[in-house]
């Protein structure tokens, strides 16, 4: 499949399905863009899907270190967009926030917004201070490590409590090795998800999106998902948010199936 510049870096992007309406997939921090292979394989009938490699994943070019990762990912998705838009934009953790910028900053391109199990921590502890604390004190372990410059220790934490449950003592070597590699890249979302560093929640820009929005999450995931997702859900003025019994924070891929039917359900309210 393609590899060309997306917002000035070099990206690899791919197809799935076959539908009439058009969508961009955007995938979570240490994934690349197979991971959308199970529920893009359930939608291919109803939608044509264009998924990329974040910056530093996948096939996708190192991020280079000079420009903040989200912005970085929201112009490579504005140019994978393009004059084909609108289009569905489906969102996953890190992707998920890509996703709500990209619609603030290029609404033209968005005709609907799926967001599964968001970061945007910011909004937490806007509106939720108790339950952002207690996950600041979830994540100390991540944060020592990386203060510690201890990569794998690092990474290990950060996959207790974002990862989809598997003990890192059980993952292959080859993928504990893929995390290590690319664990600073958490740390760089920090401005964004943490801080909100574009200020989206201080300019009230989530209240300007007028696209229909489908909040979807983990009923087993990290505490600190459901505040998040309520604190977009309540600045949303078009906005429907729903958890899946029994899965975590990697949804899409542990429950694909229930995924993919709440995405084509809300879809078909959705006009193409």
């Amino acid at each position: 499949m393609p590899k060309d510049l997306r917002g000035g870096l070099p990206t690899y992007w791919t197809e799935f399905g076959q539908g009439a309406r058009e969508a961009l997939l955007i995938h979570c921090s240490l994934a690349h863009s197979g991971a959308w292979k199970g529920v893009a394989g359930l939608l291919a009938d109803q939608l044509h899907m264009r998924a990329f490699d974040l910056p530093g994943h996948g096939r996708s070019d190192d991020w280079p270190g000079d420009v903040d990762v989200q912005e970085l990912a929201t112009a490579m998705a504005a140019d994978l967009v393009g004059s084909e838009g609108p289009m569905d934009i489906i969102g996953h953790s890190f992707g998920a926030t890509v996703a709500l910028r990209l619609a603030i900053e290029h609404p033209a391109m968005v005709r609907s917004l799926v967001l599964i199990e968001s970061v945007m921590v910011a909004a937490a502890l806007a509106d939720d201070e108790v339950g952002a604390s207690q996950h600041l004190a979830d994540m100390a372990g991540y944060a020592d490590a990386v203060a510690r410059g201890d990569r794998e220790a690092a990474a290990r934490e950060f996959m207790k409590e974002w990862g989809d449950g598997t003990p890192w003592e059980k993952l292959p070597e080859a993928q504990k090795a893929f995390l290590v590699n690319r664990i600073h890249l958490i740390e760089a979302n920090d401005e964004t998800v943490m801080k909100d560093q574009p200020r989206i929640l201080a300019r009230k820009l989530i209240e300007q999106v007028k696209v229909p929005v489908l909040l979807i999450r983990g009923a087993q995931s990290s505490p600190i998902v459901a505040p998040i997702h309520a604190a977009i859900y309540r600045r949303l003025p078009q906005a429907h948010s729903l958890s899946i019994e029994g899965a975590g924070h990697m949804v899409p891929m542990s429950h694909p199936e229930a995924v993919a039917r709440e995405i084509a359900g809300f879809l078909e309210a959705v006009p193409g």
